[in-house]
């Protein structure tokens, strides 16, 4: 929500704060005070000292001209601590390592974020021929097998809310209509995992499956390989693991 359309509840210097470090988290690297002002909109005195103030605390550096700005050391620190506190996180760790080692793939942990899913955990394979996502990485939930079995524990109506008509396509085989997206959804619900048929990386298909402790789910497991190394056996085995996973996992985080 911009700084102008705020609730009488919200505290503006709160929210300028928090909207700048999340364009720095979006847009990696160093950015001149003119284009911070160009997209966040606020008066350039008032960002120049609200920019210094962030510098000075260690959450925005700037470079060697002292003109420029990015994300600083303290937002990783944040960022640490929320994993390392997850109690999903710590609770699936066991179950990460088995389907690993059951799968040989890449293995990730994510969480629904309004319309993105954001990596908690992952677990890389071990073959030279494999997929690399680090821990904080956001994508678009329609795009992932992470996102569609976490949207599709939503009705369609909420998945309409939370999606616009248009989506955007990252690969040629990416999904750009929500209602085409909503009918593959109701797809997932039968059979209980979803897709991603390349459309967010060409050469990578992903399966996925929600973690049912809560309803909707907000948290999903996948298993990622590479087209070339899929064969009929394999992805059976992946779907087999996926459910036995789901299985270990909803019993692992039943308290929560």
């Amino acid at each position: 929500m911009p700084a102008g359309e705020m609730g009488g509840s919200q505290v503006k210097s709160a929210v300028r704060t928090v909207e700048l470090l999340e364009f720095f988290a979006g847009r990696p690297g160093m950015h001149s005070l003119a284009d911070v002002q160009s997209a966040v909109g606020y008066p350039k005195s008032s960002l120049y000292m609200l920019l210094r103030t962030l510098v000075d605390l260690g959450w925005v550096e700037t470079d060697a001209t002292g003109t420029r700005y990015g994300i600083g050391v303290r937002a990783l620190l944040v960022g640490t601590s929320y994993i390392d506190g997850d109690e999903v996180v710590a609770a699936a760790r066991p179950t990460l390592d088995r389907i690993a080692d059951d799968t040989g793939e890449t293995i990730h942990l994510a969480r629904l974020d309004g319309t993105n899913v954001v990596y908690l955990a992952t677990r890389q394979s071990e073959h030279y021929l494999r997929p690399f996502t680090r821990v904080g990485r956001r994508l678009p939930a329609h795009s992932t097998s992470l996102g569609k079995a976490l949207l599709a524990t939503h009705p369609d109506e909420k998945v309409r809310e939370l999606l616009p008509a248009k989506l955007e396509g990252l690969t040629e085989h990416t999904l750009t209509d929500r209602e085409e997206l909503i009918a593959e959804l109701a797809v997932v619900r039968e059979r209980g995992y979803a897709v991603d048929r390349e459309e967010n990386t060409l050469g990578l298909r992903c399966f996925g499956i929600a973690i049912p402790y809560r309803q909707p789910a907000r948290d999903a497991i996948s298993c990622s390989v590479p087209v070339a190394r899929l064969t009929e056996a394999h992805e059976q085995l992946i779907r087999e693991a996926l459910f036995d996973a789901r299985d270990r996992l909803s019993l692992a985080t039943r308290h929560l």
